[in-house]
Formats: structure tokens, sequence, C-alpha cells
């Protein structure tokens, strides 16, 4: 791994367009097993970031803003020099790759989004409430057992076996449950996605959901295609949050065959 001011990342090929993976909440490899497909990994240049709080980047504390989170995402891209990319994030990160690619219209070519939680400012009240008791649970002492609450709650029943193909995926997730409980919440709850907002996304869009994700994910789903309505929509069948973990080889070719098509 490499460092970029405090930001881990990894790239793998060299050829290829540029492409930015940014992984979500509490565990830092989930897009290792897409990295690792050939579909992406011998066509393209792919750089995997550990966003700030989690692996080996470095820890944060305090107010995170998604604003400051994007820019973060950019330090890896700045230290190899690349001009134009590629960005594909799952759940959280792909809120941090919303925001990028609102504020570098220039340089995001296009976006790929897998089950981002977006939220109106009416709507995110209720979920930073939602959240609450697992707050409170990993402030009591229990990080462990917010985490596992969080991941069953995202991931469903199966999310164990899911998480399988992320060697020592839940333990590093308890070691950086702080940046999700501490930092991440808040943030996320001061972030609105509004109809005007999508209005202003004018890169390519792919937007990818598992038909088993449930109802946390299908209203950010219709909010978005309803605010991006020249975004692609893929529905993958019979998975949930965590497809990109356990169902990686389809999800690498629907993204392949939708870089493929973008104009240099």
């Amino acid at each position: 791994m490499h460092d970029a001011m405090g930001i881990e990342y990894e790239v793998r090929g060299r050829d290829g367009d540029a492409v930015l993976l940014i992984h979500g909440s509490h565990v830092a490899d989930t897009l290792l097993p897409l990295a690792h497909e050939p579909a992406l990994a011998d066509r393209f240049r792919l750089i995997r970031i550990h966003r700030r709080g989690f692996a080996g980047s470095a820890r944060h504390a305090g107010r995170f803003p998604i604003e400051e989170q994007a820019r973060d995402a950019l330090r890896p891209i700045e230290a190899l020099g690349i001009d134009r990319f590629h960005v594909v994030g799952h759940s959280y990160g792909a809120v941090a790759a919303v925001q990028l690619a609102l504020d570098a219209p220039g340089a995001v070519r296009s976006l790929v989004l897998i089950e981002p939680p977006l939220f109106t400012a009416e709507e995110s009240p209720g979920v930073a409430a939602s959240f609450a008791p697992l707050v409170e649970r990993f402030r009591g002492g229990d990080a462990r057992g917010a985490v596992e609450a969080f991941l069953g709650i995202i991931g469903g029943p199966d999310w164990r076996d899911h998480l399988a193909a992320v060697p020592g995926g839940l333990e590093q997730a308890v070691r950086d449950a702080a940046t999700f409980f501490e930092v991440e919440v808040p943030a996320l709850a001061a972030w609105s996605f509004e109809a005007e907002t999508g209005s202003r996304i004018s890169q390519p869009v792919l937007f990818l959901s598992g038909s088993a994700s449930g109802p946390l994910f299908e209203r950010p789903r219709a909010l978005f295609l309803a605010s991006v309505p020249h975004a692609e929509s893929r529905v993958f069948e019979g998975v949930g949050h965590l497809f990109p973990v356990h169902a990686p080889a389809r999800v690498a070719q629907a993204i392949a065959e939708f870089l493929v098509r973008q104009p240099a």
C-alpha cells in the first residue's frame, strides 16, 4: 500500500482508464474482491483507497463533512498525477463519490454508485435517529456488538458468510468503529441530496442495486433516479447490500461494460 497525505491506497494495473474505488462504512476492504476481478483489473488502472479513519489511513476525530471526505479521496489521484478518472463508490463511499462528481465535474468522467444512503434534508434527522441505539451501544463500550448489529441491518442474516470474502474484515471493522459512530453518522446527517443536487450531476451514471437490499436502500434509489434521469440503473436479483463482496464477478462485469462505453 502507498500513502498520500494520510490516505492509504493501492494501484492495480498500469494501463487503461483510471478508476477510483471508494469503500463504504466499517469494512475498508469490501471492494478488494471487486478489484481482483479480471473484468476490471485486466482493463483498467484501479486505485483502491482506504478512507480516513479506516485500516492504515490516518485517524480523524471531530467534524468531518462529506465535502471534506470527498476532497480526501482525491489525494491518491493527485499524488499519481491523474487528470481525469472514473469513480466507483459503495454505500457511504458512494455518497462521497456523488459529492466528488459535484465538486470536480471536469475531472470525474463517470460515476458508478452502489446503493448510496441518500436522504433529503427532511429525511436526514429520522435516519440519524435510527442509528442512535447503535451509537449508544458503541459509547457504552460494546463496539463489537454495535458493529455486528449494524452489519446485520444492512447485510441481512447471511452477512457473516458474505464478509468471509474479506479476510479479517470484521476485526478491522471493530477496530475502526469510532470512525462510523463518531464521525460518519453526524456527517451523513448534516448532508442531504435534493432534486436540485441531482440536476447538477452531468456525468454518465450507473446505479447498481440488489433486489434483496431492503427499504433502507429502496428510497434512496428512487430519489436518485428521479433526480438524475440520464442515469442507467441495474438491479441484481437475489442479493443484498453486500453484493460487491459476495458477487464480485457479476458486479465487475456490469461496471466494465459501462465504463468502456464512456467517451475519452
